[in-house]
């Protein structure tokens, strides 16, 4: 188990709803049917924009994300790809449906459905991950194929993260580019997979089952990449993942060396992203990416016999 002093759950910062433009608060209460009277910032994540469920005063309740088009350019793209995205997926995969989105006095803003759910917990439980699991393999079989134009190659997204190796320091840097490098044909693949599927973008709702937020910038790979990289976070926080590996629809029937190829590859990005400078509007965000690193790290040494 790797400790960790992140404060899951309260990674972000972000705006409340008393601080938008009233433009930007007159077009969502236009949108929501009623005055809102409630706002509840979701403080988990590692981007600024404003990110709120709000409530009318009829009771209607909406999931509401909102940035500066000028001064956060990076979030408002991204969440003007969420919202692509969200609009395109089938009405059966596990994701809160998007309601509307909107461009409003240079701020883009989007509305997801409300969901009744929960985060995983923290440190992760093997009941929770068995949920968020089960919704990976559904969502490998819903989005396969994936829905045309919605995004690039895995082959094509990755490539620039093997070449990271040449400026990182590790002992077997060589190593492990080595294996990275083996990565074309063991991502290829025809499903829309999400990448980031981690504790802050899932939602596990009463009746045991799990939806998966934040789909911005997803790509089109192999079905079981979202089923490995859901790991990161159990691993790191004791759980067997080896165990659940051999049990699982996906993952048993993938080679062994294919795994350590993708985790070789993911080690690269987490290690190159750690080492960045602290962004002042997320300042958990490296040693977020520092403990995956880490995880990862451990993680592939285990597998390999490097220890």
């Amino acid at each position: 188990m790797f400790p960790t002093v992140i404060p899951h759950g309260r990674t972000a910062r972000r705006l409340d709803w008393a601080h938008l433009p009233p433009p930007v608060r007159r077009a969502v209460e236009r949108r929501l049917g009623s005055p809102v009277v409630a706002a509840v910032s979701q403080d988990a994540g590692f981007t600024p924009g404003f990110a709120s469920t709000l409530t009318g005063a009829d009771g209607a309740q909406a999931f509401v994300k909102a940035a500066a088009t000028r001064a956060q350019r990076a979030v408002a793209d991204a969440y003007r790809e969420e919202a692509r995205k969200l609009a395109a997926l089938p009405a059966a995969a596990p994701a809160p449906r998007l309601l509307w989105s909107e461009d409003v006095a240079d701020w883009f803003v989007l509305a997801i459905e409300y969901v009744d759910a929960r985060a995983p917990h923290r440190p992760w439980r093997a009941d929770d991950l068995a949920a968020a699991s089960s919704m990976a393999v559904e969502m490998a079989r819903t989005l396969t194929p994936a829905p045309t134009g919605l995004a690039d190659s895995a082959v094509e997204d990755f490539a620039p993260w093997p070449t990271l190796w040449e400026r990182l320091d590790h002992p077997r840097a060589r190593e492990i580019r080595s294996l990275a490098e083996g990565y074309p044909e063991v991502v290829a693949g025809g499903t829309l997979v999400h990448t980031d599927i981690r504790d802050d973008n899932i939602l596990l709702r009463p009746d045991g089952s799990a939806l998966l937020c934040d789909w911005s910038w997803p790509t089109v790979g192999a079905a079981w990449l979202d089923s490995l990289l859901l790991l990161i976070g159990p691993r790191g926080d004791g759980l067997d993942v080896e165990a659940h590996i051999a049990a699982h629809p996906l993952l048993s029937t993938v080679p062994a060396e294919h795994v350590d190829v993708v985790l070789a590859l993911v080690l690269g990005y987490f290690a190159a992203s750690a080492d960045l400078p602290v962004p002042p509007t997320s300042p958990y965000l490296r040693a977020a990416q520092a403990w995956q690193r880490d995880v990862v790290d451990d993680w592939l040494g285990e597998r390999r016999g490097w220890r």
